[in-house]
């Protein structure tokens, strides 16, 4: 189960075959060995080994599945990082996590030397991929590498052999108490998520997969990356998403498979018909990770996307799925579970809903994660009686089709990130102006939801909207800023005090809105 051998194997069976295309770069699927290999040893000889932490921020590259490969070569835990974190955000997950390295790329320098580096322990060691990145302490990752010539021999003996269980990475995913949760995932979990996805995905040693999602998401590393992988297939890997360059390069390389969020397809379709492609290689092409609405769907198959959906989150990977023609059937509906696991719904007491009957999505099997990173408390709260309770409402109707009613933790997705409103909330309520803040996602024709934000200020307070925004700044990925602003006097509560977030949107509530795209325009 180690991802590690199946690119040894590949390797041995067809060397010459292209594992990855990047920016005009061929990496044949023997050259990709070899570098896992040469960066494996290279992670050794600073002394790192089985379990240690290897934290990455790193825009889509080679050198991303390199570090991914490597540490399954020893046996290591990646750890994948957003690369658009605030020093704040990303301080807590390293503190978390405890690695032992951090790889960076270039557009990372500014936000990792920002941090307290003498703070951590064990003591933490930087590389730094492209070398305008180099900061004075920080190692080159490109020489390094390369200095590990012809010890050949020497990295071949380090490929681990490690139990199914053992955890492969730690990636982490907003929680809702304001900080990141680090979701464990082992060697089983990658496997049986692979197996999934090529299922849906109806993978073959002849694939071409376009991958524009960033791979330090489970979509693009667990849903494309990992299971092209095991296929044998070609992945064309984009560092950022581009609506032309991707157009360009399914015509150009004959792309196959394509997964993409809503927020990539509505760009897609924004672009006129004289500047799109020929799509006719595309064989599947699938949706996911935001709201699906039939819309979009329909708007896609008339493009020449024709969509099937998938749900899932970090803690699982894909856990619903659709084809192309249930997609249309059954409009708003997510799909059914797929085949490696066990998914139901039950109520506030763990017990098992009916047709029609709304209950919280839980699963069971071999693609759950093992834990919360040191966060025994959440870990307990998620996986209770042998299922992980994802915190999704839904109902399920007498053929088995899921349709998603509401999120149970107050979670927004904004182009494809999850924004968890009590961490932005948190941040608001620093300001030394503001008494009280609450966040609600609402619908955006560009991201899908943004960040709706109703402010308290003090007495006396002149705090204007521009203000809150520029006070996110440095504290917040730019993705979670609110983009909405509206100030009130007081908030519609319960009985409890609990913030009526509903009522803030409705038309009797404040409806002074700033909205921070018509003051960008």
């Amino acid at each position: 189960m180690n991802i590690a051998w199946w690119v040894k194997r590949w390797s041995d069976l067809y060397p010459h075959k292209p594992a990855i295309i990047f920016e005009e770069e061929q990496i044949s699927y023997a050259e990709l060995h070899s570098r896992a290999k040469k960066t494996a040893c290279w992670l050794r000889s600073l002394g790192l080994g089985k379990h240690d932490r290897v934290a990455v921020i790193l825009q889509n590259c080679p050198e991303f599945i390199e570090l991914y490969l490597s540490c399954a070569y020893l046996g290591a835990i990646f750890v994948p990082i957003n690369f658009r974190l605030s020093p704040p955000e990303l301080d807590y997950i390293l503190r978390n996590a405890g690695p032992r390295l951090l790889v960076f790329g270039e557009n990372s320098t500014k936000v990792v030397h920002a941090l307290d580096l003498e703070r951590y322990k064990p003591p933490l060691l930087l590389a730094s991929v492209g070398s305008k990145a180099l900061l004075s302490e920080a190692l080159d990752y490109g020489s390094c590498i390369r200095s590990f010539e012809g010890e050949e021999e020497v990295c071949e003996k380090l490929l681990a052999q490690v139990d199914c269980e053992e955890p492969q990475a730690i990636m982490y995913t907003s929680g809702t108490t304001g900080n990141p949760k680090g979701a464990v995932l082992s060697f089983r979990k990658t496997f049986f998520n692979c197996l999934n996805a090529d299922i849906f995905l109806k993978l073959t040693f002849e694939d071409i997969m376009l991958v524009v999602l960033p791979l330090f998401h489970s979509g693009g590393l667990f849903i494309q990356a990992s299971p092209s992988i095991y296929k044998g297939a070609t992945m064309i890997i984009h560092p950022g998403f581009n609506a032309p360059r991707v157009y360009k390069d399914m015509e150009r390389y004959k792309v196959t498979k394509f997964l993409a969020v809503p927020t990539v397809f509505n760009r897609l379709l924004q672009l006129e018909t004289n500047e799109r492609s020929d799509l006719s290689s595309l064989e599947v092409c699938a949706i996911g990770g935001e709201k699906t609405t039939a819309e979009i769907i329909d708007r896609c198959w008339k493009a020449g996307f024709r969509l099937r959906q998938i749900m899932g989150q970090t803690e699982t990977s894909i856990l619903l799925c659709s084809s192309e023609e249930e997609s249309l059937r059954k409009p708003g509906s997510a799909g059914r579970p797929v085949f490696h696991s066990e998914v139901d719904l039950v109520d506030e007491k763990g017990r098992r809903v009916g047709p029609n009957e709304v209950g919280e999505i839980v699963v069971r099997g071999s693609i759950l994660m093992t834990s919360y990173w040191q966060d025994p408390a959440r870990t307990l709260e998620t996986l209770r009686n042998g299922w992980l309770h994802t915190g999704d409402l839904a109902r399920r109707d007498e053929e088995g089709y899921f349709y998603l009613v509401d999120r149970a933790k107050d979670m927004y997705i904004s182009g494809g990130e999850n924004v968890y409103p009590a961490e932005v909330e948190r941040v608001l309520r620093e300001h030394p102006e503001i008494e009280d803040a609450a966040i609600v996602g609402v619908f955006d024709e560009t991201w899908g939801e943004v960040g709706h934000a109703f402010v308290i200020c003090k007495a006396g307070s002149e705090l204007r909207a521009e203000d809150v925004i520029s006070f996110c700044e440095g504290r917040l990925a730019s993705y979670k800023w609110p983009k909405k602003i509206s100030f009130c006097k007081e908030f519609p509560r319960t009985s409890l005090g609990k913030v009526r977030k509903r009522l803030l949107l409705s038309q009797s509530w404040p409806a002074n809105v700033w909205s921070y795209e018509e003051a960008e325009n």
